[in-house]
C-alpha cells in the first residue's frame, strides 16, 4: 500500500508501507519455543515480524551507513542468547532492548569518521533532505526518536510499535503527538 506522510511545513513523502498485523505474543511464545528447539524456520518467521522495529530502533541511534549490518547483529545475538529470554511471549520487548544496547556498543566502539559534504557526496535534493529530517529527528529526545522513525520511515503503526516494543498504546501516542509537535517546530526553525 501506498500512503504519503506529512511531516509538517510543507514536507511530504511517500513511501510504501506493508501492513502486517499486529503480533500475538502468544504466536511469539510458540516461535520463540520452536527456535529454541532448533527450528530456524520458526526463528525466520520472528526476523519477518520483528525485521522492520529493529531496523527502526537502530536508525534511530547509529549511521544509516551502518543500520543494516548491525540489525543482522542484533538477530544473530538474539539468536544466541534465545535460552536466555525468561518470558517467550515478551520477546518483542527483549528483541527492541537488544537492538537499542547494539547501536549503544556501536558508539562506544565506532571510529571518528567524517562524511563528506553533502554538495560534494552527488546527492539529489529529496536524498539531501530526507537526510536533513533524519538528522533533525535524532536530535529529539529518545522516546519520540524511536516512535517516529517506527512510524515514519518503517511505516508502523501505533499498536504495532507498541505490541512490537513493549510500551504501552497510551505511551506511544503520546510519544508520536509529542515527537511530531517537536519534529515540526525544528523544522521550522531550520526554514
Amino acid at each position: 500500500m501506498e500512503t504519503t506522510v506529512d511531516l509538517g511545513h510543507g514536507i511530504r513523502q511517500r513511501q510504501r508501507v506493508m501492513v502486517a498485523p499486529v503480533t500475538d505474543s502468544s504466536e511469539d511464545a510458540r516461535l520463540v519455543s520452536a527456535a529454541r528447539a532448533g527450528d530456524r524456520a520458526a526463528f525466520g518467521q520472528l526476523y519477518d515480524r520483528y525485521a522492520r522495529m529493529v531496523h527502526g530502533i537502530v536508525l534511530a541511534r547509529a549511521p544509516q551507513t551502518e543500520v543494516d549490518d548491525l540489525v543482522q547483529d542484533v538477530f544473530l545475538f538474539a539468536l544466541r542468547r534465545l535460552h536466555t529470554l525468561r518470558e517467550p511471549a515478551a520477546f518483542g520487548g527483549w528483541l527492541a532492548m537488544i537492538a537499542r544496547n547494539r547501536a549503544l556498543d556501536y558508539h562506544r566502539h565506532a571510529q571518528a569518521a567524517a562524511e563528506l559534504p553533502e554538495d560534494i557526496a552527488g546527492q539529489d535534493s529529496a536524498e539531501a533532505e530526507a537526510k536533513m529530517v533524519l538528522a533533525v529527528i535524532r536530535s529529539l529526545p529518545e522516546a519520540y526518536r524511536e516512535t517516529l522513525i517506527l512510524r515514519l520511515v518503517e511505516g508502523m503503526t501505533g499498536p504495532e510499535i507498541a505490541e512490537r516494543t513493549g510500551l504501552t498504546p497510551a505511551s506511544v501516542r503520546v510519544n508520536l503527538h509529542r515527537g511530531m509537535k517537536l519534529l515540526r517546530e525544528k523544522l521550522g526553525e531550520r526554514r
